[in-house]
């Protein structure tokens, strides 16, 4: 293998929750009078902690969201994970490899840790991923695009950063891994390989990320 860790990003990386979570955040904010598209949510949203959508908000209309907005968006989110969630085609299968090949990993998403163990639990991902290799933007001070949250989890799991690869598919992801000064490969199901400029390399399909790895 050509790392000591593979540090993964979990929304639309390790389960396929972000057309779902894009869906239920454009539908609330628009419901809140922020009309936001699906398309919107993606652009603007994917793969940052909830504390952007404040921001952003209140940068652009001067106004805040409810004090319950975090509460009920995650409801929703939640509720939609326990009926539709799916784990990233072909990714246990790389799980897989990296587990018979003896070669630590861990993930760093922007979401909460309640956000990544309840999809985690949806998508049957749960017996992959122990507590302790499971960090949260929670964790640190600066959520992604900050580099923070992968020097962390590279700390946290004692690995020299120069030896450890991430897994990412937002532009927001890929910014905090060069941030890191981390190798980072960019999973284009969703994003464009013009968006995610930085990344070390790009694939379209899970199973081809183990050609990046060995």
């Amino acid at each position: 293998m050509r790392y000591d860790l593979v540090i993964f990003d979990n929304d639309g990386v390790l389960v396929d929750s972000e057309p779902l979570a894009n869906r239920v955040l454009a539908e609330y904010l628009t419901e809140l009078g922020h009309p936001t598209t699906y398309e919107e949510s993606i652009r603007d949203y994917m793969g940052g902690a909830v504390h952007r959508v404040h921001d952003l908000i209140l940068e652009r209309t001067g106004r805040r969201l409810p004090a319950e907005f975090d509460d009920t968006l995650h409801s929703r989110t939640f509720a939609a994970f326990a009926r539709e969630l799916r784990p990233v085609k072909g990714v246990t299968e790389v799980l897989e490899l990296l587990a018979s090949s003896g070669v630590p990993y861990c993930v760093a998403s922007s979401g909460s840790h309640e956000r990544i163990r309840t999809g985690h639990r949806a998508a049957g991902l749960t017996e992959w991923f122990a507590d302790e290799v499971i960090f949260s933007a929670e964790d640190v001070g600066r959520g992604k695009p900050a580099p923070d949250l992968f020097l962390h989890a590279a700390r946290s799991m004692g690995v020299d950063p120069a030896r450890c690869v991430v897994v990412e598919d937002s532009p927001l992801g890929v910014q905090a891994a060069v941030a890191a000064g981390i190798d980072v490969y960019a999973f284009t199901a969703m994003t464009p390989a013009e968006r995610l400029s930085g990344a070390a390399g790009f694939f379209g399909e899970m199973t081809e990320l183990s050609d990046f790895l060995v």
